[in-house]
């Protein structure tokens, strides 16, 4: 179990990688949010595909099939939920991304990625017809007052209230909230890979035209080499490595202490952010960010199986 731990724990640090690389990208180039986040699907999707079928490869030794026919035998009563799962990752991942452009990857991170588990615990509890326990509440209520001391930090040592990102990281957050709650509660039993794979190459095809007419693809051939070698890690590094990390740790760790575990990404983030990129929460930024994460544990923990979601075959909104 330790060793499945240590490698949830280090999937949880490259995750916190995409928002560090990403600012990287923003400061030094002209590239828009919207145009990262269809990149980083793009290099990942190949990956993905080469996962899904090495897992169907592995689903046919194991029950006789021939492989390759999981795709085929999907009918639209279980395409339609990945689509959905698909629609909400394209939001999350152009406003995540454009969240750390306008303010920091630490304060974009942790909002958008510590409120989603409270939210949760809160909304799945009237879903199951059930009444959120006090804890809950409790949960939520620290998690708003982490938030709001972080923005206050933010503007403390910005200088101004970075009101555009803070709105863009809470989209984010709320994105997460819906992507996770669909991707519970309208289960099509899918393996990992293959529903990984639908909902990015959904999310990509969302993307395209979104980019193309907005501009984004203008430009891109300016990027030097450094900057697509940043795009290239940021695809497969926190995407790929970090999901295959996950999983494998999965297999011998319980879901409560994964979830747990995993809420050290925006931790990482902060910690990252703070070496490589001098952004400072301060003294109020850094008891908002333990604070969120305590609500975060104590949604995980005590708000049973809505609670914190674990990034399972469907949450891959890291």
């Amino acid at each position: 179990m330790i060793r499945g731990a240590l490698l949830i724990a280090l999937a949880a640090l490259l995750w916190s990688t995409t928002g560090i690389v990403a600012k990287f990208l923003f400061t030094g180039t002209e590239l828009p949010a919207t145009t990262l986040a269809f990149l980083r699907l793009v290099v990942a999707l190949p990956f993905f595909w080469l996962l899904m079928r090495r897992e169907q490869r592995q689903n046919a030794n194991a029950g006789g099939t021939a492989p390759g026919n999981s795709l085929r035998k999907l009918d639209l009563k279980s395409l339609a939920p990945l689509a959905a799962l698909g629609f909400f990752q394209a939001i999350y991942q152009g406003s995540y991304l454009l969240a750390v452009d306008l303010t920091g990857a630490g304060i974009a991170t942790l909002i958008a990625l510590c409120l989603p588990p409270v939210l949760v615990a809160i909304l799945a509890a009237p879903l199951l017809g059930e009444k959120p326990g006090l804890l809950t509440i409790l949960a939520l209520i620290t998690a708003v007052i982490g938030t709001a001391m972080l923005v206050l930090s933010d503007m403390d040592t910005s200088g101004t209230l970075r009101l555009a990102g803070v709105l863009m990281a809470l989209l984010a957050a709320l994105v997460y909230t819906g992507f996770t709650l669909t991707s519970r509660y309208s289960s099509t039993g899918t393996p990992v890979f293959t529903t990984a794979f639908i909902c990015f190459f959904t999310a990509a095809l969302i993307l395209l035209p979104v980019v193309a007419l907005s501009g984004g693809f203008e430009g891109i051939e300016e990027l030097e080499l450094r900057h697509w070698l940043m795009v290239a890690f940021i695809g497969v590094v926190p995407t790929c490595i970090g999901y295959v990390s996950f999983f494998t740790g999965m297999k011998t760790t319980p879901a409560t202490l994964s979830s747990i575990i995993v809420t050290l990404e925006p931790l990482f983030v902060a910690l990252l952010a703070w070496i490589f990129l001098e952004e400072v929460l301060g003294p109020i930024g850094i008891a908002g960010a333990l604070i969120l994460t305590a609500a975060v544990v104590v949604a995980s923990r005590y708000g049973g199986k809505s609670g914190a979601a674990p990034k399972d075959g469907t949450d891959t909104s890291a």
